[in-house]
């Protein structure tokens, strides 16, 4: 996959990956991923989100070690931690933003699974490793890296039973 991947495309080729391939990913494409992210739309356009990218082992082992269901994260190149100040709408806009970012993954090669966000009992705990103020909730962990073995989507329900016209 490439950067030139169309967006229906990269929408349909998008899958959660568990298994990375433990090389760094080069600083380029990690901003390219943040920026992907800070474009995403926000309600009355107060942009309340922030990334922490988290490259450091030792800071993906406390990830992975906090986490219920991230050990992965600490095999793949890069941990985003997507954060928001506390505003009506951080949890749509942070939602917005780490989907656009788990899509620009897709685009550039990358592999990505979305880990947990704010309703975990360990949100308040990794805020607090990272330095993140205090009126900021975690919206997602999003584990990025070179996928150690390429997967494909799990299937989806067929259009025809999500589809509704007019009404329910």
């Amino acid at each position: 996959m490439t950067g030139n991947m169309d967006a229906l495309e990269c929408i349909k080729a998008r899958y959660s990956c568990r298994e990375f391939d433990p090389r760094p990913i080069p600083r380029e494409l990690l901003e390219q991923l943040a920026d992907a992210g800070r474009r995403a739309p926000s309600g009355r356009n107060e942009e309340p989100v922030e990334f922490v990218i988290v490259t450091h082992q030792a800071d993906r082992d406390f990830l992975a070690r906090i986490t219920s269901a991230g050990k992965f994260i600490a095999q793949g190149g890069a941990c985003i931690l997507v954060v928001a100040r506390s505003v009506t709408y951080f949890l749509e806009d942070g939602s917005a933003a780490a989907e656009n970012i788990l899509l620009a993954a897709t685009a550039l090669g990358l592999a990505s699974c979305w880990v947990a966000g704010d309703k975990k009992t360990y949100a308040g705990d990794i805020l607090r490793h990272f330095n993140v103020p205090a009126d900021y909730q975690l919206v997602a962990m999003l584990s990025i890296g070179f996928p150690h073995n390429p997967g494909h989507p799990p299937p989806h329900r067929p259009l025809t039973q999500v589809l509704h016209w007019e009404r329910f």
